[in-house]
């Protein structure tokens, strides 16, 4: 028969990755956000992705184990690019995700209806 032990050890690895969304208010466009996210995300471990929006914000979206997602998160919130002013970060979609999404964290262009990319 199992071990308990065993079979909760094994539990844990996998419900191990935290997925969320995350939107970025502030000075954020034009300080070097998109790389800044996407340096302190490598750095991290996370995985997933970054752009910028019409609305003058940074959006994307996040993976990785629950101890990089709460480095992550905090960073968004009150580090940021060194130019950067970050009024608030909101996080939504938050969930357990057995499997990463994503390979790796990229910065994502945006393409507009007319076919070209903005920012």
């Amino acid at each position: 028969h199992e071990h308990p032990s065993s079979a909760m050890a094994q539990q844990a690895e996998t419900k191990g990755l935290k997925y969320f969304k995350y939107e970025v208010f502030g000075k954020v466009q034009r300080v070097f956000m998109r790389k800044c996210t996407k340096d302190a995300a490598d750095k991290l471990g996370v995985t997933g992705w970054v752009m910028n929006t019409e609305n003058k914000t940074v959006k994307g979206e996040a993976c990785g184990t629950e101890e990089q997602v709460e480095s992550f998160r905090k960073w968004l919130q009150t580090e940021g690019a060194p130019k950067a002013v970050i009024d608030k970060a909101i996080f939504s979609n938050e969930k357990c995700v057995q499997r990463n999404p994503f390979k790796k964290f990229e910065i994502r262009k945006v393409k507009l209806p007319n076919g070209s990319y903005w920012a």
